[in-house]
């Protein structure tokens, strides 16, 4: 008995985005949150997920610096960047950067959590963290969700 069955492949014209909502207070923890934000940005919680074609929705997070983070990592979790010259080696524990810049704790969690290929960039493009609650997207109507 042969079903006629096909796998179905989403072409880039056939993309539909919405735009997603997300309260970084009401979130378990920051890990937690950032697989939620990459699953969303990938499109994999839609039935039309495609591998290689970018079928993800725009995501907006609020209260970024009232994220959680468990155990001594407010202390212990460090952030890294160089220069490039000798010696340029520029290190901050996450409280420094919670306090300069909280949005980039998010974004820098949720890149490593999505796949790095040449989708990356694109997906990345779509995230947009605030550090209060007030964000610029109200005429888009972002759909609130919940993070488990």
């Amino acid at each position: 008995m042969a079903v006629n069955a096909k796998t179905y492949s989403q072409k880039p014209v056939e993309v539909e985005r919405r735009w997603v909502l997300i309260d970084a207070e009401t979130a378990p923890t920051l890990g937690r949150l950032a697989t939620e934000i990459a699953t969303y940005l990938t499109g994999k919680n839609k039935v039309t997920y495609t591998p290689h074609t970018d079928g993800g929705d725009y995501v907006v997070v609020i209260n970024a610096e009232k994220v959680k983070v468990t155990g001594n990592k407010e202390e212990d979790k460090m952030y890294y960047r160089h220069s490039g010259f000798p010696g340029g080696l520029k290190e901050a524990s996450l409280k420094e950067v919670r306090v300069k810049d909280a949005s980039m704790i998010i974004e820098k969690a949720v890149k490593g959590m999505l796949p790095k290929n040449k989708l990356q960039e694109e997906r990345m493009k779509r995230l947009r963290v605030y550090n209060g609650s007030e964000h610029n997207h109200v005429a888009q109507k972002p759909e609130k969700v919940e993070v488990k």
